[in-house]
């Protein structure tokens, strides 16, 4: 099956797991996909991930290990900002706080993807690719 936006498939994946209290989601293995479980694994959001083989199809797979506290999911919300049909690129002084600092946004800079902390350290924009918090 082909899919127009991999993010927003990849970040469906990962919600619809955590509402069933998955322990681990599969998703079709791409480059973009896990430039961002890394940054949503070194920023604390899932457990791990790791590169596997489907036995079915022959194709990698990005095997996400999710992560609870309490017994909650501890992603609570996950949202697309920078779609297909209107990329969002945003400054680093025009970037706003997710929750008051809580969350975080991911961007997708000329530095690779990385989030808001890091891309105000090394202070580079780009285009914004989701908020997590």
């Amino acid at each position: 099956m082909s899919v127009v936006d991999s993010i927003s498939d990849l970040i469906t994946r990962i919600r619809n797991a955590q509402m069933a209290n998955k322990k681990v989601v599969d998703s079709p293995m791409s480059r973009s996909r896990e430039d961002l479980v890394k940054v949503l694994q070194n920023e604390g959001y899932v457990r791990g991930y790791s590169v596997v083989d489907d036995d079915t199809t022959g194709h990698k797979v990005l095997r996400i290990e999710l992560k609870y506290f309490d017994g909650k999911p501890v992603i609570c919300e996950v949202r697309r900002i920078s779609k297909p049909g209107r990329r969002v690129y945003s400054s680093i002084k025009e970037l706003p706080f997710v929750k008051n600092g809580l969350g975080i946004n991911i961007l997708s800079t000329s530095k690779g993807v990385m989030s808001d902390a890091e891309a105000r350290k090394l202070s580079v924009g780009g285009e914004v690719i989701c908020t997590v918090f």
